[in-house]
C-alpha cells in the first residue's frame, strides 16, 4: 500500500449516480450518502476541502507517485480495464483477516500519470474492504470532492470503468476464495463436505446469532434457513437475500430451493416475546 502523504487530511456525476449498488440503494448514510469505504471517505472529504482544481489536480499527480509498483507478471489481458484513454491494469487478492471477515488487497497501474493518480486514489481507498462493501461504493462522489472538475470527459469515463473493474473483481476474487477454501477442506478430509455443511460454512462469514438449516427433500437440494445476524440492520426483506445470495457464491447453483427467514436480532427478541 502507498505510504500516507502530509496533504490535507484525505478525505466527493448526476449521470454517474445510477451505478449506485442495490444493496445500499435504500439504506443511505447521510453522512455518507456515496457508500464509501472509511478511507475513501477521508480522501474524498480531503479533495473537497483543497478548493482548488488546480491543487486536486496535483494532489492526484502526487498520489500517482506514491502508488506501489505493479509486477509485470500482473499485467495480463485479463487485468486490463477496458475504456480508458491511457492503458490501465488492476489486480487483487484475499486476506483472511482474525474475525473471518475476507478483505480484498488492490494492486494498479497505469502509463499514464493522471490516471495513475486516479488508480491510486481507488486502490488505496478500496483496498482492506470487503467484496460487499466496494459493491456499495457510488462513483458520484468524485463530483462533490471536485475531482471530475479536473478530468476531461475521457478520463471521467476512464475513471467510471477503473471502478467497475474492481469492483468485478472484488466479487470475482472473493467467490474464488471460498471455492480455494472449499477444495482445502475436501482435500484435508479426504471426502467432499455436504452441502449442508457448505452452506452453513459460508453463512458463517456474516457472524450469525443463530443459524438453523433444514432439508426439506431430504437429497440435499431443497433447504428452508433461519437466520439471525447483526448484519441485516437497515436492510429490507429482497437486500438481505442478495446479500445471502452473494456469500453463497458458487454453492447457490447447486440449490433448486432455498426459503429464508433472516432477521436482526432484535426482530428475533421480538418475534419470540
Amino acid at each position: 500500500m502507498p505510504t500516507k502523504s502530509a496533504t490535507p487530511r484525505l478525505g466527493c456525476i448526476d449521470a454517474f449516480s445510477s451505478s449506485v449498488s442495490s444493496l445500499d440503494a435504500e439504506t443511505i448514510d447521510p453522512e455518507n450518502p456515496f457508500g464509501l469505504t472509511t478511507e475513501l471517505l477521508k480522501i474524498a472529504n480531503a479533495f473537497e476541502a483543497i478548493g482548488d482544481d488546480k491543487l486536486r489536480y496535483k494532489q492526484l499527480l502526487y498520489m500517482a507517485n506514491q502508488l506501489q509498483t505493479m509486477d509485470p507478471s500482473c499485467m495480463l489481458p485479463e487485468n486490463k480495464v477496458p475504456g480508458c484513454l491511457s492503458t490501465v491494469y488492476v489486480d487483487g487478492s484475499v486476506e483472511g483477516d482474525s474475525s473471518g471477515k475476507k478483505l480484498i488487497q488492490f494492486v494498479g497501474e497505469s502509463d499514464g500519470l493522471l490516471t495513475k493518480g486516479l488508480v491510486a486514489l481507488l486502490v488505496r481507498g478500496l483496498a482492506g474492504n470487503t467484496a460487499e462493501d466496494i459493491q456499495k461504493v457510488d462513483p458520484a462522489f468524485i463530483k462533490k470532492a471536485g475531482i471530475a472538475a479536473s478530468l476531461t470527459p475521457g478520463r471521467n469515463n476512464g475513471f467510471l470503468n477503473m471502478l467497475a473493474s474492481m469492483k468485478r473483481k472484488a466479487i470475482q476474487l472473493d467467490q474464488n476464495y471460498e471455492e480455494s477454501s472449499s477444495t482445502e477442506i475436501e482435500s484435508t478430509n479426504g471426502t467432499s463436505a455436504s452441502m449442508s455443511d457448505a452452506i452453513c460454512g459460508a453463512l458463517e462469514t456474516l457472524k450469525p446469532d443463530q443459524l438453523k438449516l433444514t432439508d426439506t427433500s431430504n437429497e440435499e437440494t431443497h433447504f428452508d434457513l433461519f437466520i439471525v445476524a447483526e448484519v441485516f440492520d437497515g436492510l429490507n426483506v429482497i437486500k438481505r437475500q442478495k446479500l445471502i445470495y452473494m456469500v453463497l457464491g458458487e454453492v447457490m447453483p447447486q440449490i433448486e430451493t432455498l426459503q429464508i427467514q433472516a432477521l436482526t436480532p432484535e426482530e428475533a427478541t421480538a418475534k419470540q416475546n
